[in-house]
């Protein structure tokens, strides 16, 4: 950092002494505005299976979709986040915030440099990328040539996307939540006005409104960074000796996330070989599932980072140790009572939600038990992304890779066989995904407490079991009422929402109860944080 003055950042960023109920606040602050966003995605989803149903535009639409989101993950939002944002909080705690603005200003310059090069790359080789993430494809030309088209126009999200993850991270660790929480909101602005204005509705309309949506959002990011104090500028690129130290950390994380990464592109190969359609059941479903693993697991994976990050520099082990026993209970108070109701409710869910338009009772049916499957390793993802910040806090991003390879062999594996040779189709990718998913939660868990990372306390142990309780608990009274409700057999639209509507308020009512009854929440700390609201 030699050479450059450092400046002082504005007393807006300074950051605060964390209070007992941040780590929640910070969570409902993330999960919030996430699930907002889901909200709309859910908006989008519907006009999207109503237009182009599951079929070989959506299909096409879909894995277009897939290749800058996965890149983006790859070296974005995955391994950069995973990398930057114990790196700059800790900067923040040690040395101060003007050499962290240095050190945020140095890698700017490198990966703006990294994206343009990869972005053209990216544009040239997009045929050769498609066979090999869509090898079903070239049987029909003129959906290889749609989803070429499609991706060729989405490419330039990646940049725009990327350079989100980057002030995302900057502002994360300032314990600024809020901003980058809306960025995906943006998103499904933008395709719900493509859907419901733009005639007609087709694959190049949904790709433009994509990359129209990464402009937006990040000129939202950008805006809200200046707001919150903190204008970077942008020197010439050059590896200084913690940009280096950044790359080190993050070379790990980059073949943790292709592992990851590696997963969706054998089940979108696999769904290509399939009949027309799978993969189109596949991202309906899996779009379902995204909303509870973002709300939850990204929201305290998200939140909890940072925190750690601080106390492990801190040397401050017993917090940090609370602090990961408190996520853990956290993700999974929500995140199982998420899957259970998608799993016992996916099919009046998916009729409500989906069946519409060119969306008929045939791709209902063909796509409810993949969201049942997905469903099934919901709280596994979760407890992933939870848990990998244990590794990430301490500059560990090599054992999640190693942890992640493991699921990924399995993975592939489970997908040939559940996929193809036992012709489980859609079902057996969603399957093999889940089971794999719970193979590295499990292995995370594991290695973190063999290392004394996590250790659960009285608090976790007492109430973990109970959670699990509270939550099949949950299911029985929803299969019970599914019965007699049967939401997906009601004669129209309104009595099928109102069906619905009871079954969820049901299981919803009926987990605060159990939960309560159980002990799981304690009505004391309830309302100390209602008279605290107030």
């Amino acid at each position: 950092m030699e050479g450059r003055k450092p400046r002082p950042l504005p007393r807006a960023v300074i950051l605060r002494h964390n209070p007992p109920m941040a780590l929640l606040r910070s969570v409902a602050t993330l999960g919030g505005y996430t699930m907002a966003s889901r909200v709309l995605g859910f908006v989008r989803e519907m006009l999207t299976a109503a237009f182009l149903g599951a079929g070989p535009i959506s299909d096409a639409f879909f894995v277009a979709l897939r290749l800058p989101n996965m890149f983006r993950s790859l070296f974005a939002e995955g391994a950069f986040s995973a990398a930057f944002v114990p790196l700059f909080a800790g900067l923040i705690a040690k040395e101060g915030k003007p050499a962290a603005r240095i050190f945020a200003e140095d890698v700017l310059a490198v990966l703006l440099l990294a994206l343009f090069l990869f972005l053209v790359l990216g544009e040239a080789f997009t045929p050769t990328i498609l066979e090999l993430i869509a090898p079903g494809f070239s049987a029909d030309p003129q959906k290889f040539a749609l989803a070429v088209e499609l991706t060729r126009i989405m490419f330039p999200y990646l940049l725009y996307i990327s350079l989100v993850a980057f002030l995302g991270g900057v502002l994360n660790s300032l314990d600024r939540f809020a901003a980058s929480a809306v960025t995906p909101v943006l998103l499904n602005i933008f395709l719900i006005l493509a859907l419901t204005l733009v005639r007609p509705v087709n694959g190049a309309v949904l790709a433009w409104a994509v990359t129209g949506a990464g402009v937006a959002q990040f000129l939202w990011l950008l805006v809200s960074a200046h707001h919150a104090g903190v204008t970077l500028r942008l020197p010439r690129p050059r590896l200084t000796p913690e940009v280096r130290k950044l790359l080190q950390v993050m070379l790990p994380g980059v073949f943790g996330a292709g592992v990851t990464q590696i997963n969706l592109v054998v089940s979108t190969a696999i769904a290509s070989l399939l009949p027309t359609g799978t993969i189109s059941y596949l991202s309906y479903a899996d779009r379902l599932n995204q909303l509870p693993l973002a709300v939850i697991g990204t929201a305290v994976g998200t939140a909890i980072l940072p925190r750690l990050s601080r106390e492990v520099r801190t040397h401050d082990a017993a917090s940090a140790r609370g602090t990961q026993n408190r996520g853990i209970e956290l993700a999974l108070l929500l995140s199982l009572p998420a899957s259970v109701a998608l799993v016992v409710a996916a099919r009046p869910i998916l009729t409500v939600l989906f069946q519409h338009g060119i969306f008929g009772p045939a791709q209902t049916a063909a796509t409810a038990p993949a969201l049942a499957a997905y469903a099934m390793g919901l709280p596994a993802f979760v407890l992933i992304k939870v848990m990998a910040p244990a590794f990430y806090a301490r500059h560990d991003t090599a054992t999640p890779v190693k942890i992640a390879g493991l699921a990924m062999l399995a993975n592939i594996a489970l997908t040939f066989a559940l996929g193809l040779f036992f012709a489980l189709a859609q079902l057996g990718v969603a399957l093999a995904l889940t089971l794999s998913g719970w193979i590295n939660a499990l292995a995370l868990l594991f290695l973190a407490a063999r290392r004394g990372h996590l250790v659960l306390d009285h608090q976790a142990r007492r109430t973990l079991p109970r959670i699990l309780l509270a939550a099949l608990g949950m299911g029985g009274l929803l299969w019970g009422l599914g019965f007699i409700l049967d939401p997906a057999g009601a004669t129209g639209l309104l009595r099928r929402i109102l069906g619905l509507a009871v079954l969820i308020t049901a299981g919803l009512g009926g987990y605060t109860a159990l939960a309560l009854a159980l002990g799981v929440v304690d009505r004391g700390v309830l309302d100390g944080w209602r008279r605290r609201r107030r």
